[in-house]
């Protein structure tokens, strides 16, 4: 049985990882922002930190529909937002995109999300069955976020899946073949943000201070008996939570009472390791950093904005749209991402937005609403029928298949190669089957420089400025290396679909 001592250790790591998230009153999204901005506009103010100045609408909208719906705006809601007079049209227009703009049967918001949490919660698998697995959750977790489902209850509806033909919710099981250590490690890290594997050997060095026995007791749940043999140590473990308490009453030692635990608002990691997580995906660094290293050796860089952030998302019932809302209006969200003050470089002082790589995901879906490519139907999961040929998409996805911190993400030269050459983005300046290009260059109402501020807007989200605009013009009027008009546009094109700033979100 366990030791007093990891006792001990386990009362002392509950409070160093802080108290039970605290009831707080609801706050509308605006009101969250506020206090959002305030916080950091004083511990500005004290590290002596020139945050960098708020960035345009143009900026604004480019960045808003890759992280809310996945991909790059069109050229017709671009004018329209930037046309938009309305005070509050950023308020406006992010309501829109997490409503979920429709999109090929379903909405941009909840199939944007559905890949970014399935690759959160299903880690990536290192064999022939991680497209698999990973798919089925990603459908799954899709339709929970188009229903809207609270995270508190997505999370309970995977613990308890069993993996036994219960829907793709199970695939969180198979994804960890469904081994009482490999889902104890798992539930954790990607649900309370804590690194547990370095005490299933031994006990924790690595910072966190987890014993061997509290490793083997969080297992214990994924065993019919809530006990477990601890492997090469002449003892057993029955089932115990992280904060040392033994599951009674309707937290039995089993898998449904570990999720009403892991989910409950008293527990002091839930809540702060999910908005954690939504604060890591918006800006590339989290509070808490990596986000699954919680605890005394990695505190949060700014603990009164993630325990905000937590309380709030306890007051307004798990509901991750609420919070999404609320940190994209903040002016912290809003910061430009160039460097304008030399304090400004410290990634975890927020005080400009930092430059991300965008996913596979991110980068092929505005490739295709730049070029106007109607992805292929395939079947609901390709990979269970291995027959068939993988989609344009599929294939780039297997390509990309991204790292795992976009702030760091860096383009392979085979996937660099495969970007600039690759049939699929060969189309995107062609003009035979891309239809924005073949419009612009052969309407008769465009002048060069209509054409050029056009497709700036349909690539970029923006207005070519003077000095590009002047360059450009010369060279797409001399015809470039070809003496075509219509060749040195499809150049133009093709330089910015293969450009940084299109590849990166900043």
């Amino acid at each position: 049985m366990s030791n007093p001592l990891s006792r001990i250790v386990a009362v002392l790591l509950v409070g160093l990882a802080g108290l039970p998230v605290r009831a707080a009153a609801p706050l509308s999204e605006a009101q969250l922002a506020a206090q959002i901005d305030a916080l950091f506009a004083a511990r500005w103010k004290k590290d002596g930190v020139v945050p960098a100045p708020l960035i345009d609408d143009a900026t604004f909208v480019r960045r808003a529909f890759l992280d809310l719906a996945g991909r790059i705006p069109s050229i017709l809601e671009v004018r329209d937002f930037l046309d938009d007079e309305r005070p509050d049209k950023r308020r406006i227009w992010v309501d829109l995109l997490l409503q979920g703009l429709r999109r090929n049967g379903g909405d941009s918001y909840s199939g944007h999300f559905g890949t970014v949490w399935g690759e959160a919660i299903v880690s990536p698998l290192g064999d022939e069955r991680r497209p698999y697995v990973s798919l089925n959750f990603q459908t799954w977790m899709t339709q929970q976020l188009r229903e809207n489902v609270p995270y508190d209850e997505i999370v309970r509806r995977i613990l308890t899946s069993g993996g036994n033909g219960r829907g793709e919710a199970g695939s969180f099981y198979e994804a960890n073949e469904s081994k009482p250590e490999e889902l104890a490690a798992a539930t954790a890290r990607v649900f309370l943000g804590v690194k547990l594997e370095c005490a299933q050997c031994h006990h924790d060095r690595s910072g966190g201070g987890w014993s061997m026995d509290q490793f083997w007791e969080l297992a214990s749940f994924f065993t019919p008996a809530g006990r477990l043999d601890v492997p090469g140590k002449k003892r057993s473990v029955m089932a115990a939570f992280l904060d040392g308490k033994k599951p009674q009453g309707a937290q039995k030692a089993n898998a449904e009472g570990l999720a009403r635990w892991v989910t409950s608002p008293d527990n002091p990691w839930f809540a702060r390791a999910a908005a954690n997580r939504v604060w890591a995906y918006l800006f590339g660094v989290g509070l808490v950093d990596p986000v699954d290293e919680f605890g005394e050796h990695n505190p949060p860089s700014h603990p009164e904005v993630l325990d905000l952030l937590a309380e709030q998302l306890v007051a307004h019932k798990f509901d991750l749209k609420y919070l999404l809302r609320s940190v994209v209006l903040s002016g912290v969200y809003q910061r430009g991402s160039t460097t304008t003050h030399p304090t400004q470089d410290r990634p975890r002082s927020f005080a400009r937005m930092a430059v991300r790589g965008l996913s596979a995901a991110q980068l092929f879906d505005s490739l295709a609403e730049a070029m106007e490519y109607h992805a292929e139907r395939g079947t609901p999961n390709p990979y269970a029928d291995p027959s068939r040929r993988l989609t344009p998409r599929e294939d780039f996805l297997n390509r990309f298949y991204s790292q795992d911190r976009s702030v760091e993400t860096h383009t392979s030269i085979l996937q660099a190669l495969h970007l600039m050459n690759g049939s699929f983005t060969a189309r995107a300046a062609s003009l035979e089957h891309n239809r924005t290009l073949k419009t612009v260059v052969e309407s008769a109402r465009y002048t060069t420089e209509g054409r050029l501020e056009t497709l700036f807007l349909v690539a970029l989200s923006r207005k070519p400025t003077e000095e590009e605009l002047k360059k450009l013009t010369a060279y797409v009027d001399r015809g470039g290396p070809s003496g075509s008009l219509k060749k040195a546009l499809a150049d133009v094109f093709w330089a910015m679909l293969n450009s940084a700033e299109f590849r990166l979100n900043h």
